[in-house]
């Protein structure tokens, strides 16, 4: 999916309309063989330690065409949002001309109901290791946030917590080994303020070893309840 790139204000200039941050600047200018892949460990330190999600980079390459992508999108469709609500969720706001769209939903509750979110990998992951896939899940249901930082409270990241344990860590478990699923997944939700995709609550899960089966398995809608 279009996926969040945390820039700060004082940094942020544009090509083609795109935010860029000073990093993105540097990695525009640099080759796809000095970039550093993104290990597993990496991901630990930046999700888990440091919460420096700016660290979380695409391979050079890959941002050019990104940053060509978006413009285009743009364009098309006025901005990502509008494209990420017709062409990939297939979802209808309540008001189509509101600037930040809505959605009705079966449960307020985030992840409490499936017909409610959407599970796709990610159209433009970061520069990660092999074995690493990138994967945003799509909430109707909002997620509630901290209205000092704009970061999940409390009681969301428990909710986040146990959805993910139960639609991927488990899966993961039945392949790497009993009670080993949980070392293998990551996740993280962008601060609001440094969400691309607004109004359209998500959340970034990484996984690793996971194999095609098992993937294919979590993009499709099932009618498998969540057993909290």
């Amino acid at each position: 999916m279009a996926s969040d790139t945390p820039f700060k204000t004082e940094e942020k200039v544009t090509e083609g309309g795109i935010p860029l941050t000073s990093i993105d600047r540097e990695l525009l200018a640099m080759k796809d063989e000095d970039f550093h892949l993104i290990t597993w460990d990496d991901l630990g330190h930046i999700i888990l330690v440091t919460n420096a999600l700016e660290e979380l980079k695409r391979l050079p390459s890959d941002l050019r065409r990104y940053v060509a992508w978006s413009a285009s999108i743009k364009s098309q469709y006025g901005s990502i949002t509008t494209y990420v609500v017709q062409e990939r969720l297939h979802w209808t706001p309540i008001d189509a001309t509101a600037p930040i769209p809505s959605f009705a939903h079966h449960n307020p509750i985030p992840f409490a109901d499936e017909r409610d979110y959407q599970i796709l990998l990610n159209d433009w992951p970061y520069g990660l290791a092999p074995g690493i896939v990138h994967i945003v899940v799509w909430t109707k249901a909002l997620i509630a946030t901290d209205e000092t930082n704009g970061d999940v409270t409390g009681e969301s990241r428990e909710l986040i917590e146990r959805f993910v344990e139960r639609r991927f860590v488990r899966d993961l478990d039945r392949v790497v080994g009993e009670g080993k699923g949980k070392g293998n997944v990551l996740w993280f939700k962008n601060w609001v303020s440094l969400q691309s995709v607004r109004g359209v609550d998500h959340v970034h899960v990484l996984v690793k070893d996971a194999p095609k089966e098992l993937l294919d398995q979590w993009m499709k809608r099932t009618s498998e309840p969540l057993q909290w």
